[in-house]
């Protein structure tokens, strides 16, 4: 058994990518005069920070301009959002999740790679306080180098550590972090269905397209 569950939030538990991919291609054209490839976008913008990407897109970037750039795009990742309501609602299963973890006292939070306006903002939409202590969300707050610190950081606000945890990413480059914190176990969530991707990972626990496929033997 677990002790602890750790949780991506976007592309894991709510399939945003296109908003996020949408965002970046027109930050990217104000920054350099043409959009992110979408190869770019897999290298060198998922799984990673706001600041990491910027100064992928502009190296010299001075860190006021590159928090301006950061704050912009996620205005226009969350303008996105509202304006498609259909898409706009966690990914399936995922409150099914929620209640599981909860029912059976599992601990769990969010480790997330979203600024703290996007949290607020999820907090606020899918009202994630009725499922779980939001103070315990793990965001961008400019003091993690990388994800390897949030899961540490994550790991130690539910009172264990990663290799009692269970770790749930969708990017190739959180799996790779979620491995190098010697989680538990590692399940991937194919939000993109481009599971090709995965294969270079024989120690993924499990591979999902959503929660409803969730495996809850494993926890």
């Amino acid at each position: 058994m677990v002790k602890g569950v750790i949780l991506d939030f976007n592309g894991t538990l709510f399939f945003d990518s296109q908003f996020h991919d949408i965002a970046w291609k027109m930050i990217s054209k104000e920054i350099r005069g043409y959009e992110m490839s979408d190869e770019e976008l897999i290298n060198h913008m998922h799984g990673k920070n706001n600041e990491m990407v910027i100064k992928y897109l502009k190296s010299d970037i001075d860190d006021e301009t590159n928090k301006k750039y950061s704050l912009l795009k996620e205005e226009k990742y969350r303008q996105m959002c509202k304006a498609h309501p259909d898409m706009f609602h966690l990914a399936p299963g995922v409150i099914t999740f929620f209640e599981y973890l909860n029912n059976h006292h599992i601990p769990f939070t969010i480790a997330s790679a979203s600024i703290k306006e996007n949290i607020d903002f999820f907090i606020e939409s899918f009202e994630l306080a009725k499922y779980m202590d939001v103070s315990k969300i793990v965001y961008d707050d400019g003091s993690y180098p990388d994800k390897i610190t949030m899961f540490e950081h994550a790991a130690s606000l539910l009172n264990t550590t990663c290799d009692q945890c269970l770790i749930v990413e969708d990017s190739v480059s959180g799996i790779k972090f979620a491995k190098a914190v010697n989680a538990k176990y590692i399940v991937a969530v194919n939000s993109d269905h481009n599971i090709d991707k995965y294969a270079q990972f024989d120690y993924l626990t499990r591979i999902i397209n959503d929660f409803d496929e969730f495996c809850y033997d494993i926890i």
